[in-house]
């Protein structure tokens, strides 16, 4: 059932060709409602971050009313969380086929902190919604609890292939120090707080601890 819509208003509309702005005449389709919303957000979130968004401003910007988005998403929240599993989607996309140029688990290790640092440098804002949205007590669904699983699947499937008589508990142990150590270095790389007076590398930091690190952790 297609949605009835407002007419744009030109000042609120960002980030959308020609093409785009003469589409949102029609009416649209659920489907075509929530492709539209979240491009809409993704390309907001190029320049700026989510924290100058509000389910207000979203439903301006491709001419719809608050409440039909409310409609569509279930609250504002969730729209939110769309973008934030898309967002993993495209990070696990990117590492994917980063790994496919090798077949050593810990060079692999390497390539993925690599994706990681690259494209939370690249997509700063995005990468900011993932991490500060919050589900405000409400449970998260599964949709969403998949992809993250995925992601540190990732991570503990390559440390099973380092070490093979790991436990899966001391897989899981190692990958979230990993994990932490790696979004440490990148969040203070993106945010340029190192507070230093000489220049830092975040993916030489990177490399350092995986070097340390995977050391004595296959030696252990």
């Amino acid at each position: 059932m297609p949605f009835r819509k407002l007419a744009p208003r030109i000042s609120n509309i960002v980030h959308y060709s020609q093409h785009e702005v003469m589409a949102r005449r029609n009416d649209h389709s659920r489907e075509e409602l929530i492709e539209m919303t979240l491009n809409c957000v993704e390309a907001y979130l190029k320049d700026n971050p989510y924290h100058s968004l509000s389910l207000r401003k979203v439903a301006a910007m491709i001419g719809y009313v608050p409440s039909t988005l409310v409609n569509v998403f279930g609250s504002y929240n969730i729209l939110l969380l769309h973008v934030v599993a898309r967002t993993l989607d495209d990070l696990r996309r990117q590492a994917q086929e980063k790994l496919q140029s090798s077949t050593d688990p810990k060079t692999s290790l390497f390539l993925l902190a690599q994706v990681y640092l690259d494209f939370a440098k690249a997509n700063p804002y995005r990468w900011q919604l993932v991490f500060e949205h919050s589900m405000k007590g409400n449970d998260m669904p599964d949709w969403h609890s998949d992809r993250i699983q995925n992601m540190t699947g990732i991570l503990e499937t390559l440390l099973h292939k380092l070490s093979p008589l790991r436990s899966d508990e001391s897989v899981v142990e190692a990958s979230r120090v990993l994990w932490a150590g790696v979004h440490g270095i990148t969040l203070l790389s993106v945010d340029d707080k190192f507070f230093t007076d000489v220049p830092v590398n975040g993916q030489e930091l990177i490399n350092n601890l995986l070097t340390g690190y995977l050391s004595s952790w296959v030696a252990a």
